[in-house]
């Protein structure tokens, strides 16, 4: 692989702090300039036209390079011939090849590829310096103008990425926060980040709740979201955000159902989802807590159930139904036939979280860790050419409970979360501790927890009764 002298690398980088890109993708973008040179070497293309991207991008995805990395290859080669526009003698720089010993096949390198030096080019003078016949103007700050409209947004969504994968965030989060920046931009219409302010923002925030009518905790999310964004992607100073008007949100009742209501939902569904329903209210789960439960999760001798990796990476137990052991017993025998039968078929086993599949190279294919819910079809993944099997998809539970509360005529307005509400609410109605409860749940705050004392009845001797009834 060539190797690009360090003055070209040195104003490479310092276009790359004006634009600008986030320090940690930096590394990044300097190996993609790499493989571009190679590519353009060995193929015979001209480095400083616009033309020959368009080639290098096809060569990336004949490596099967997923969508966000060929994004940001693009960035980062744009960014270059913006160098190029400004230093003319990068336009007949002479590049020579690597000694017959060290030369790499046509495939282009992964990214974690080793550096070959080998690159020289005709001798170069940035301003100040005087090591060559030639000169290089380098776009200094102000000398490319930031655009009022239509400016590129591609580094602030691979560097939000960034951010949010490297603090170990939610994948949920990163939708969230990515959708927010995405219509802050459709506001400002396209406006270059840099000269994005915090009036930009308060004028955003006064559109979506005077124009869109969106809730206190939607506005809220998205000043979380953009505060986000300035202060870890754009590198800018948050003082301007204390005047920005933050929404009050009021308290919220949740809906609870009755034992009644709850086995007539119940009646209405089909395996596996009534046992889904069942691990809902029976043991208060959120519904991605309970999708993502493996067989190694439930322990029918202590009749305790494990959740790791809840609402914010929180692990915790909770005490296992009795009265459902059998229909469980009954389904992981089901789980156990398709996971031999995936294992005839050559399957690549389950998906693993984080670099699990490193540390222990057979889990995906081991009984312990597979989906105690496992989703009916098999996913093809690309990159292993290979198909594997991931858990039961949240919308078909979330369809299946409405259908069922559709077909039960309730007057009430039921979601998978509100069996949750209801295995609270019935605790806290058989005289369980809050303490308890709140531990039962996973809740950082007691306060969260309290909301629950408004959904049951009173219990004192003076219950709060209406004038009518006296």
């Amino acid at each position: 692989m060539i190797r690009v002298p360090d003055n070209i690398l040195e104003s490479f980088e310092n276009l790359l702090v004006h634009e600008p890109v986030p320090v940690g993708l930096r590394p990044f973008y300097r190996k993609w300039l790499r493989y571009y040179l190679d590519f353009c070497h060995k193929y015979q293309h001209d480095i400083s036209s616009r033309e020959s991207l368009e080639p290098f991008i096809e060569k990336l995805s004949e490596k099967n390079q997923p969508s966000n990395l060929k994004r940001q290859a693009s960035h980062a080669i744009s960014i270059f011939y913006k160098l190029c526009h400004a230093s003319q003698v990068l336009r007949d720089q002479q590049v020579h090849s690597v000694p017959a010993a060290h030369q790499k096949s046509e495939n282009l390198p992964k990214l974690s590829g080793p550096d070959d030096p080998s690159l020289s080019l005709k001798p170069v003078e940035r301003i100040g310096d005087s090591i060559g016949s030639r000169r290089v103007v380098l776009p200094v700050e102000g000398s490319d103008e930031p655009k009022l409209t239509n400016a590129d947004w591609t580094a602030i969504f691979d560097s939000l990425k960034y951010e949010i994968t490297i603090r170990h965030y939610s994948p949920k989060t990163l939708r969230s926060y990515s959708s927010w920046a995405r219509q802050l931009q459709t506001f400002t219409k396209s406006k270059d980040p840099r000269l994005l302010t915090s009036a930009d923002v308060k004028d955003f925030l006064t559109f979506l709740a005077v124009e869109r009518c969106v809730s206190a905790s939607s506005q809220n999310q998205a000043f979380n979201a953009l505060l986000f964004v300035f202060r870890h992607i754009l590198k800018k100073s948050y003082d301007g955000f204390d005047d920005v008007p933050r929404a009050k949100r009021k308290p919220y009742i949740p809906v609870v159902l009755s034992r009644q209501e709850i086995n007539s939902i119940l009646a209405n569904l089909s395996p596996p989802y009534d046992l889904v329903v069942k691990l809902l209210y029976g043991c208060g789960l959120r519904l991605f807590e309970c999708l993502k439960l493996r067989v190694q999760d439930i322990n029918f001798d202590a009749l305790v159930l494990t959740i790791h990796d809840g609402k914010g990476k929180k692990d915790r137990t909770v005490p296992l139904a009795e009265t459902i052991l059998p229909d469980l017993k009954i389904h992981l025998q089901l789980v156990i036939s398709l996971h031999d039968q995936d294992l005839k078929n050559g399957y690549a086993g389950t998906f693993l979280v984080y670099a699990l599949e490193k540390k222990f190279q057979n889990a995906a294919r081991e009984l312990p860790w597979q989906w105690f819910f496992p989703a009916k079809t098999l996913t093809y993944v690309p990159e292993e050419d290979g198909c594997r099997r991931y858990h039961l998809h949240d919308s078909h539970v979330q369809k299946a409970i409405r259908a069922a509360v559709k077909k039960s005529r309730l007057t009430k307005r039921a979601s998978a979360h509100t069996f949750r509400h209801s295995f609270a609410s019935h605790l806290l109605q058989a005289n369980y501790d809050i303490r308890t409860i709140q531990e039962m749940l996973g809740h950082s705050d007691i306060r969260t927890t309290m909301i629950y004392t408004h959904t049951i009845k009173s219990t004192t001797k003076k219950d709060r009764k209406s004038p009518l009834d006296f």
